[in-house]
């Protein structure tokens, strides 16, 4: 048998999530692929068995998902830099404490999907390897940790590193089930917590050794192979030792030792231990049959030393190791092997899949090795053992276990979410309104309107505007200028550009508004969605119920005549409210005019109906599923049927909006967590939780307002406190999202980051919750911080 495709009688190892095989994983594939991953952990050219994995991992999953936007952050160990390819972003410095603050900065800067840290405490700087900590305290994006190293008897300084390494890890990875136990037993670390993804290993050929020993000079001879990094702890001296015994009985067996030595030991001690083994071989008399490759071994390299060999052997001196690449790889080849009996190698040596000698024990390894060389036949069905048995701990599957471990992270985030330190100390959430800052306002409008999008606080004229926007920024401004109650105010003036784009966004021709303009003023449709148009009514509305100014409430009453036909023929409920709600603000001036009346009635009444259609006990709401702008179909029944003095649809006004409080504060009764756009909620279905748009606290302020005008219940007051309070940081994160340097609005929370654009939807719903807020007065009407509970 020469190929693995004819080794098919056995079953390979299975890659393991949380001690069940991955495919019972599955249903975390369903969340999104991360596309922009970031590796913390050494990295090649610079020789280490981390930098080997991390190459080869992020290798592995480049290939598998066509992921490119994967890079690395590796760790220069002093005095050393090293020429590493362009998948390296940006370095850390071991023992410099700044560079580990500055790459949390870049990696939170690039909005990463997620941080991956492969850890062994002797690459990182600090006691214990502890000025990673400061890197990991700020990350705002999951972490998944591969542990390459967990001790049983950890000092102090050790336990604390990897406690606190735990707790800010949403998912852990170990290579052995020994090192998961540690974990729970020693650690008191959750299983739940911890997936198990063996070491991944090459997808190499089941050769015969024969194939590559003249690249070694080594024909028609046994090799006995050990390769990796040399150190003292490897024990590759009683290997040496073993060597006369052995040549007794085969006296055509060569030792081939490929690697060079550990840089560490390199610096600290030079080649001395490879200098001793040397002299042990001449003292012993077998220095000729003792062949030292003093080389890196490239992955390349690597298949020639492994095919070679007829027998591996790891000889460590110490049980502490729960990981060993070089084993997993040997088993990977198909090889042979001999293993002292460190916790890796019982592990995978079980069942016959290689040979298990006591530590320090020379002639043990040369009876063993003897064994072998003399049964063929055990020791090529040993070697299929090992090659079947790996064959589920390719790289290529490792990746796909990973991207599991890697969805799952991110599918906990968003249903845990949790704040970081800085965050933390970043929100502070009390009972004062903030003042108005018109600033950024003004910075995303120019002569045509309001640019609907920024990347952070700076307009991104690229994305053009739309009448959505330009709407809701009229309804802010008129707002704002009936508060300033100053002739001076620069409102005014934002307000005509506003009402001039809604002028412009309307066709004469078709009776409705279209939506969206680019930046060099072409419109994209030729007619707008219905939402869009019901808002620019909402608007206009607004501008003829609120503001003092005759010419922008002539322009704006001659555009509210003409829009008005249009709406009645909608089938979108939020359209329906949002031209109630621009109906009933022009009726709160012109209460007399019977066919804007019967316009809001007959809109009312669709809604009213859609309502107690769907509504059971345990869904009382319009529809089958809560999307966007859910509290405005609710405020849209309070306000008509107060206004019509409709009792059954102020009461389902009143009912739904319960309802919906309470899906609001579902997960956590003390903040407002709104429905998330990602998925948002369907009948009999889980909520999305992400991501959180301040269009549905803009919303909620609004309708709560509303009901508390008309029931004096403070209990809705309350709820509006609660929904504003999600803008200065009292949310999932604990970050706020309004930004009082800017006068902008973040653009939502994502389940590991705020969104640091502020476009103009965010913007304007703040500032727009803000004026209702600042207009009822409510800092001295009830007691901000005063807990409440909402009930269906």
């Amino acid at each position: 048998m020469s190929t693995a495709r004819h080794l098919q009688d056995e079953k390979s190892v299975e890659l393991t999530l949380v001690g069940a095989p991955i495919s019972e994983a599955s249903k975390f594939e369903l969340q999104p692929l991360p596309t922009r991953i970031a590796f913390i952990g050494n990295y090649l050219p610079r020789q280490c068995g981390i930098a080997t994995f991390t190459t080869d991992l992020c290798a592995a999953i480049g290939t598998e998902y066509g992921v490119h936007r994967l890079f690395a952050i590796p760790v220069n160990d002093p005095d050393s830099s090293y020429d590493y390819p362009d998948q390296v972003r940006l370095e850390l410095t071991q023992e410099d404490k700044t560079s580990y603050e500055r790459a949390s900065d870049f990696l939170n800067f690039n909005c990463n999907d997620l941080v991956c840290l492969q850890h062994e405490y002797g690459i990182f700087g600090g006691a214990a390897g502890s000025h990673i900590l400061t890197l990991l305290r700020k990350l705002k994006m999951p972490l998944v940790t591969t542990l390459h190293t967990v001790l049983r008897q950890p000092d102090l300084d050790q336990r604390a590193v990897l406690e606190e390494i735990a707790q800010l890890s949403d998912r852990l990875i170990v290579m052995s089930e020994h090192a998961r136990d540690l974990l729970r037993d020693i650690y008191s670390i959750s299983r739940e917590k911890i997936d198990i993804i063996p070491h991944g290993v090459p997808d190499l050929p089941f050769t015969d050794p024969n194939y590559f020993k003249d690249h070694f000079n080594a024909e028609g001879k046994s090799v006995l192979l050990t390769f990796g990094l040399l150190s003292p702890n490897k024990g590759i001296e009683n290997v040496i030792r073993a060597l006369p015994a052995i040549l007794q009985k085969h006296a055509n067996v060569v030792y081939m030792i490929s690697g060079a030595t550990h840089p560490q030991i390199r610096r600290s001690e030079g080649e001395r231990y490879r200098g001793s083994l040397q002299t042990l071989a001449e003292e012993l008399g077998v220095s000729d049959q003792v062949i030292f490759n003093d080389r890196f071994v490239s992955a390349e390299e690597l298949v020639e030393h492994l095919g070679a060999a007829d027998i591996y052997i790891t000889p460590y001196r110490q049980e502490a190791q729960v990981v060993s690449g070089t084993l997993a790889i040997a088993l990977g080849a198909g090889k042979a092997v001999i293993s002292t009996p460190y916790w890796h190698a019982k592990e995978l040596l079980a069942n016959g899949r290689g040979v298990i000698v006591p530590f320090d024990d020379p002639l043990a390894i040369a009876e063993a090795a003897v064994s072998l060389l003399e049964n063929s036949g055990e020791r090529h069905a040993m070697r299929k053992r090992a090659y079947l048995y790996s064959r589920g701990t390719t790289w290529r599957r490792t990746a796909q276990a990973y991207m599991t471990t890697f969805q799952r992270a991110r599918a906990e985030r968003m249903s845990r979410p949790r704040a970081t330190s800085k965050d933390l100390a970043a929100a502070e959430v009390t009972g004062a309104l903030p003042s108005i800052n018109s600033s950024h306002l003004t910075s995303l409008t120019d002569d045509t309107g309001i640019v609907q999008h920024a990347i952070f606080s700076v307009p991104n004229n690229i994305e053009g505007y739309t009448t959505d926007d330009n709407a809701r920024a009229l309804i802010v401004s008129v707002l704002m200028d009936v508060s300033a109650q100053s002739s001076q105010s620069n409102f005014a003036r934002l307000s005509h550009r506003y009402l001039a784009f809604l002028l412009l966004a309307f066709c004469e021709k078709t009776g409705r508004f279209r939506n969206f303009l680019s930046y060099g003023r072409q419109w994209q449709e030729d007619v707008g969605s219905e939402d869009s148009h019901g808002r620019a009514l909402w608007a206009l509305g607004t501008v003829l119920g609120e503001s003092e100014d005759p010419g922008l409430r002539g322009a704006a009453g001659r555009l509210f005549e003409a829009a008005v036909p249009a709406a009645l023929t909608f089938t979108s409920p939020r359209a329906w409210a949002f031209s109630v709600l621009g109906l009933q603000a022009y009726l709160d001036r012109f209460p007399g005019d019977r066919a804007i009346q019967a316009a809001r009635n007959k809109l009312a009444n669709r809604l009213l109906d859609i309502y107690e259609r769907s509504n059971i006990p345990t869904w009382r709401w319009f529809e089958k599923s809560l999307s966007y702008s859910n509290a405005r179909l609710s405020q849209a029944l309070i306000v008509a049927g107060d206004r019509s003095q409709n009792v059954r649809m102020l009461e389902a006004g009143c009912e739904s909006l319960r309802w919906l409080l309470a899906e609001q504060h579902r997960e956590h009764n003390d903040i407002f967590v709104p429905i998330g756009s990602m998925g948002f909620l369907m009948q009999g279905a889980e909520k999305a939780r992400f991501d959180q748009q301040p269009i549905e606290a803009c919303g909620t302020i609004s309708a709560c307002l509303q009901a508390f005008k008309l029931t004096d219940d403070s209990n809705w007051l309350r709820e509006a406190w609660s929904a504003f309070r999600w803008f200065l940081g009292e949310n999932d994160l604990q970050v706020p999202l309004y930004d009082p340097t800017t006068g902008g609005c973040r653009d939502g929370l994502h389940p590991d980051r705020v969104n640091e654009n502020q476009g103009a939807e965010s913007t304007l719903s703040f500032l727009m919750a803000l004026l209702e807020m600042q207009s009822i007065e409510l800092a001295t009407l009830v007691e901000p911080n005063q807990e409440m509970s909402v009930s269906n």
